[in-house]
């Protein structure tokens, strides 16, 4: 693959990145709380697309602080996912899809981080979204995967996290449910090795963390730790080593 690709999928990247932190701010609220409406401050955001689309600074406040940011971070990891993702995905009509997903699932993992929650917002939207776009790339000659296999896939993932939700739902939350589909979709497209691969990094991604947080006293058995981003980062290794 050329090289241009990449650096146009890390340029799509960063700039998705910096326009993610404002949004990721307004649905960090608990659920049945609106999303919020200003700073931390209870300085108003504008009206409008750019109340929710660009990075977390507040005119009225003295610096950026005042709202849950992260710096370049986000952007930063978003433009090493999207050309890590370009470089081995190639240059298929199904890495469009992945780089919509990336700036997707980042915001996700902000939020969940933040709230324990992951909006129906972006869960639904996202899992419809893919599997439409997928069902397309299908369509085109040059495509290198399954649409088949990726619907059986995300339903296959849907019903494995809905069944360790009704196991233990203190363990598992709803959110995770929904978002599981969209990964099964996104790793089904390439195999049942990938799903399974997406699916065992997830787990012992948050098992690793988990341990760590306790090794180093910043957690307990009882600590809820969001498992949402652990779902995220697995499926992301996944999709790269695939």
């Amino acid at each position: 693959m050329h090289v241009y690709p990449i650096v146009a999928a890390a340029v799509w990247g960063m700039a998705s990145g910096l326009l993610l932190p404002r949004a990721a701010h307004r649905l960090a609220v608990p659920s049945g709380e609106p999303w919020a409406a200003g700073c931390r401050a209870g300085h108003p955001l504008p009206a409008g697309p750019r109340g929710w689309v660009g990075p977390a600074h507040c005119a009225g406040c003295d610096g950026p602080g005042r709202m849950s940011a992260g710096g370049l971070a986000p952007a930063v990891l978003c433009g090493a996912l999207c050309a890590g993702i370009a470089a081995v995905a190639g240059a298929h009509p199904e890495l469009a899809v992945w780089l919509l997903l990336v700036p997707v699932g980042l915001a996700l993992a902000l939020v969940d981080l933040r709230v324990f929650r992951l909006p129906d917002v972006l869960t639904l939207p996202a899992l419809g979204g893919t599997a439409v776009l997928l069902g397309g790339a299908a369509l085109l000659p040059s495509h290198e995967g399954s649409w088949t296999r990726a619907l059986l896939g995300g339903a296959a993932l849907g019903v494995l996290y809905m069944v360790l939700f009704l196991i233990n739902p203190a363990g598992m939350g709803f959110g995770d449910v929904k978002l599981a589909p969209t990964l099964g979709l996104a790793l089904g497209w390439y195999g049942w090795s990938a799903v399974v691969t997406g699916t065992l990094a997830a787990f012992l991604l948050g098992a690793v963390v988990g341990l760590a947080l306790l090794a180093t006293g910043r957690a307990n058995r009882k600590t809820p730790i969001p498992f949402g981003p652990f779902m995220l980062m697995g499926s992301a290794v996944a999709l790269l080593l695939t």
